[in-house]
């Protein structure tokens, strides 16, 4: 990564026109040819920028520049449309690069995986004497998130999503076709655990006989005190 602050100014063009007068800002350059301009507030929005894949190409400034006091020019255009991003710089005041590598990737905290192992854990959330058979249970078109067993011994697959949506609705079912074909295990009910269920999942998944559970994450982990609420 590439990053310059500079006293620069920045025009462009494609689906709209937009200019940015001269004033000193932050000017990142991504390996994967991305370009933001960043201000010193607005939070984490650039101010603006050409997502990838671009090109930046610098250029000696013009005539017109020079009269100015234009000291570099950076055209970046991008690689599948006629969008352009034209940089003017007037004095830079640090420019450096570092190789960050690569990146392992944001590690979310209540992502579903996290949420599953909590319920595998704790199936009493769903029902009082119920236990968790499996997670990751096999079915011919990949694993159902749990296999549970209600106190009376009833089967049940569980569905785990940190925002259900109709998307994991539809995974489920499929899921539950499959494993009613397993006699051992048929009659199989059907639950859509989330920690927020979407309006439209909830109708679809009601509609189909599919039990819908909200998980509240906190509570699960411990962390959840009755003592210190409001109401």
């Amino acid at each position: 990564m590439r990053v310059v602050i500079a006293s620069c100014s920045v025009d462009y063009s494609g689906r709209l026109d937009a200019h940015l007068p001269p004033a000193r800002r932050l000017i990142m350059v991504k390996a994967d040819g991305s370009v933001l301009v960043h201000s010193d507030g607005g939070s984490y929005k650039p101010l603006n920028w050409m997502s990838p894949p671009a090109r930046l190409t610098e250029v000696e400034p013009d005539e017109e520049d020079l009269e100015v006091g234009v000291t570099a020019r950076w055209e970046v255009r991008a690689a599948k449309s006629d969008d352009r991003l034209v940089i003017r710089l007037f004095e830079i005041v640090s420019d450096s690069s570092v190789d960050l590598g690569v990146d392992p990737g944001l590690t979310k905290d209540g992502v579903e995986a996290h949420l599953q192992e909590l319920l595998a854990d704790q199936p009493d959330v769903l029902g009082a004497g119920w236990h968790t058979v499996r997670r990751e249970h096999p079915t011919p078109i990949g694993p159902v998130d749990l296999l549970v067993r209600d106190a009376d011994g009833g089967s049940w697959a569980v569905e785990v999503k940190r925002v259900g949506g109709i998307d994991g609705v539809e995974q489920l079912t499929r899921y539950l076709n499959m494993l009613e074909r397993d006699p051992l295990l048929a009659p199989v009910r059907g639950i859509f655990a989330a920690q927020t269920i979407k309006p439209q999942a909830r109708v679809l998944a009601e509609d189909r006989g599919i039990r819908c559970v909200v998980l509240d994450y906190d509570a699960m982990r411990g962390l959840d005190d009755p003592g210190s609420r409001l109401f």
